[in-house]
């Protein structure tokens, strides 16, 4: 079951730090849950809409670094912010090339600690919206029928609606009355916007080119 709040996970193998951290986002109103290891985040892990990590870099066995990483293999989209004793920047600059929202060494400052998950927070939500709106975009299309589709598929390619009647061997009226239910099932304004849902939806891998008319 996908927790419907924002959870905070703290990833640390020490209890103290845990103990701080958590007192720290509790008070702040923020939903916590904690784990003193990779490997037990990952047993115990449950899917939220909205989340983010608060790990720590140098844990026994699977370190944080190799969590990201498994993270990533997987398609766990939550933004982290790592923490450590060590200010090491060939550690740091990998976390922020892999992703991470930020990276914070100990002792750790309260306001900081919170304004990294703010933010982390903050983009776990683009993802999850940006993610709701692709999974409605990719239910608009699979309504199409399979003739709206070849219409379609013809019509972002660039195709004026006499050439798209010739290519499929129908009416040029015939044309107009589908390309109007496509724009009318995927509520596109206009042709531009339709290339846009249709490039979004990942149902092309390359930009739509060519002379358009409305």
């Amino acid at each position: 079951m996908i927790s419907a709040e924002p959870v905070v996970f703290v990833v640390d193998d020490d209890l103290t730090i845990r103990k701080l951290v958590a007192g720290w986002l509790g008070s702040a109103g923020f939903q916590v849950r904690l784990f003193a290891s990779a490997e037990e985040f990952l047993r115990e892990y449950q899917s939220t809409a909205v989340g983010c990590i608060v790990l720590d870099v140098d844990l026994p066995g699977l370190d944080g670094l190799a969590l990201q990483q498994r993270l990533v293999t997987e398609q766990i989209s939550l933004p982290i912010v790592f923490v450590t004793g060590m200010g090491d920047v060939p550690i740091s600059v990998q976390a922020m090339k892999s992703g991470a929202v930020d990276f914070l060494t100990k002792p750790l400052d309260e306001d900081a600690l919170l304004d990294a998950v703010r933010s982390a927070l903050e983009r776990s939500r683009r993802i999850w919206l940006e993610c709701q709106e692709l999974t409605s975009l990719r239910q608009c299309f699979e309504a199409l029928t399979p003739r709206e589709t070849e219409v379609l598929r013809l019509v972002v390619a660039g195709m004026l609606n006499k050439q798209v009647a010739a290519e499929l061997g129908i009416a040029e009226k015939t044309v107009k009355v589908h390309r109007a239910r496509v724009m009318s099932k995927l509520k596109a304004q206009s042709l531009a916007e339709l290339v846009r849902w249709y490039e979004k939806a990942g149902l092309s891998k390359t930009a739509a080119t060519g002379t358009y008319s409305e």
